[in-house]
């Protein structure tokens, strides 16, 4: 890694951060993962945060999904969601993040006789919490997991359409291999009917036409990783011209091997090619980072100047879900500040 200077950390820390691609049950760290698990009387299988911490190595998506699952077991009550969600929200505040459109997986949690109005009034909570408390905007987007059947995302949408009030967009996360978008090339369609903002998972594990295919099939407004983008020269061509958001997030990709080094990684590039690409944190818990880790870490790698970098956080306010009047106040802000 290149030494980084004092006064880059210090401008990439005082930057102005929007985060698109947050799984707010990816924010449980292990501290209150044991705050939680005692609480509700769960037992989990470690002694220990740090014994937490050293079950984080990861060789791939599957591995770090099979203890994600597990460590979402502890959240059971509504209060729950909501310090879990209030956790997070805090780190955005200490890393000078303005506003942020996070994830949340009901299947995880309604597979284990927890309703939806649980983990989705708690997370809101916290959010308007954040936004009269904090200053910091925020929208909430639900996942389907791709692993589960067409038919379960389908009623997991019926639950969706009744908060649509707090909720802005559909999502499609968990493992993309042998589960490609065209699995839910109908659900999407009726959640597009129903208003709500489209976004997916393609091309982290899943090959380029994965990306392609969440364009053309399913209809999404952004892409969510989309790093593999760079095996098809005509896609790469297309994002750019079509300035399609991409949410990378560089941590989650080295510890989850899609890149086995950040030097390695192609954000840098892409954003010199003209795409529309943000930075982001995915589940900061379990791979060793929030936004101002995710920033240090590409600048660390690469000679990326400060213009580069604020064009980062630019992208992220053009491909928000806000109107645009909320961003021309954030790209003010953005650039008065850097």
């Amino acid at each position: 890694m290149r030494a980084i200077t004092p006064e880059k950390v210090n401008f990439i820390r005082q930057l102005p951060k929007v985060e698109l691609h947050l799984h707010i049950e990816g924010s449980l760290e292990p501290e209150l993962m044991f705050e939680l698990a005692s609480r509700n009387q769960i037992e989990i299988p470690f002694k220990t945060p740090e014994e937490v911490r050293d079950a984080y190595q990861f060789t791939n998506l599957q591995s770090f999904l099979d203890i994600y699952y597990q460590g979402a077991n502890v959240l059971i009550h509504e209060q729950d969601f909501f310090d879990l969600t209030w956790a997070y929200l805090l780190r955005c505040k200490e890393d000078n993040v303005i506003h942020t459109e996070i994830f949340f997986d009901p299947q995880t949690h309604t597979e284990r006789d927890i309703s939806f109005d649980i983990a989705c009034g708690g997370i809101y909570k916290a959010l308007e919490k954040a936004k009269a408390e904090l200053g910091i905007t925020s929208r909430l987007i639900m996942c389907f997991l791709r692993h589960l059947s067409e038919e379960q995302a389908f009623e997991t949408l019926e639950q969706a359409i009744l908060f649509k009030d707090k909720i802005i967009g559909i999502g499609l996360d968990s493992s993309e291999q042998g589960n490609p978008p065209e699995k839910f090339a109908r659900v999407f369609k009726k959640a597009q009917e129903a208003g709500f903002k489209l976004v997916a998972h393609a091309g982290e594990e899943g090959p380029a036409q994965n990306i392609v295919d969440a364009l053309d099939i399913l209809g999404v407004d952004r892409i969510d990783h989309g790093v593999r983008c760079v095996e098809d020269e005509n896609l790469v061509q297309r994002l750019a011209e079509e300035r399609v958001p991409l949410t990378v997030c560089p941590l989650s990709n080295t510890k989850l091997k899609v890149f086995e080094d950040m030097k390695q990684h192609n954000i840098v590039g892409l954003l010199r090619k003209g795409l529309c690409v943000t930075i982001n944190s995915d589940d900061p818990a379990y791979f060793g980072g929030y936004m101002v880790d995710n920033f240090l870490a590409v600048a660390e790698a690469f000679d990326i100047s400060d213009e580069e970098l604020t064009q980062l956080s630019l992208n992220a306010v053009e491909a928000s879900f806000v109107s645009e009047q909320e961003k021309q106040i954030m790209r003010k802000y953005i650039s008065g500040v850097s």
